[in-house]
């Protein structure tokens, strides 16, 4: 009998995760937004986040790849793994993760997946879309988040609308990237700078004083090329941290797995 996967192998969802580069654009967005969410004050909880905060995005960012690329039974049991951890969390503070605040990170995950993609390879169309909402949607379903979006369409009205109402600037966010400064060092400080106004809402970029336009938008054309000659792998040992080049590498598989 055939393996059945979370997620189809011929999904654009396998193509998206399948590189190390998407996913740290990902990431580079991830790291804005978990900053601003009005319900970071849970990540602070267990004073793991502050300690190593890229850690436990690379942590989150592994975890979602983690079920993309699984078979379905391993991919729910996960996902079922995540709600006990979540409930353990919930029971020693004594209060509830409110449900706006899980679709804040699943919403997070579908918009950057888009947005990492169309800055790094091509633009996708609404059918591809659907399929990166339906994916994650799918695991919304399965952590009995209420209140998802029935399509695309309807995702991208509720997402604006969590834009303007979930996210503010808080002691919390400065904190945060006084944390990414001091853990990447300004080099590297600055180019999480750069991907993050490429990659980050208007919102989002206004909440956090960005500029409008990324210095990287001149170097993208440069990176697709030396994609071609098989020589990103250059471009990533000078961008990246020594320390975390184990947790980037590991993020590539083969969307043929």
């Amino acid at each position: 009998m055939e393996t059945k996967y979370f997620t189809s192998k011929q999904s654009i969802v396998r193509e998206i995760w399948g590189k190390a580069d998407t996913i740290l654009f990902i990431f580079a967005g991830a790291a804005a937004e978990f900053a601003l969410n009005k319900a970071v004050d849970w990540l602070y909880f267990t004073g793991r986040l502050p300690k190593d905060p890229l850690g436990r995005l690379f942590s989150t960012v592994n975890y979602a790849k983690l079920i993309v690329f699984a078979e379905e039974k391993s991919a729910i049991h996960a996902i079922d793994q995540m709600n006990k951890i979540h409930g353990q969390v919930e029971e020693n503070r004594g209060a509830k993760i409110p449900d706006w605040a899980y679709r804040d990170v699943l919403f997070m995950l579908i918009d950057y997946s888009i947005r990492a993609f169309e800055a790094l390879e091509r633009k996708l169309i609404l059918a591809e879309k659907n399929e990166v909402f339906e994916v994650f949607s799918k695991v919304g379903k399965q952590m009995k988040i209420a209140g998802l979006p029935e399509d695309f369409l309807a995702w991208e009205k509720q997402r604006e609308l969590q834009l303007k109402q979930n996210f503010e600037y808080s002691k919390y966010t400065e904190d945060l990237f006084i944390q990414y400064k001091k853990h990447l060092g300004a080099i590297h400080y600055f180019l999480l700078l750069e991907a993050q106004t490429l990659m980050a809402p208007a919102r989002v970029r206004h909440l956090l004083n960005f500029k409008n336009k990324s210095l990287l938008i001149g170097v993208l054309p440069l990176y697709r090329l030396s994609k071609i000659f098989r020589m990103d792998y250059v471009l990533k040992e000078l961008l990246l941290p020594k320390k975390y080049k184990k947790d980037i590498k590991a993020l590539d598989h083969s969307t043929t797995h």
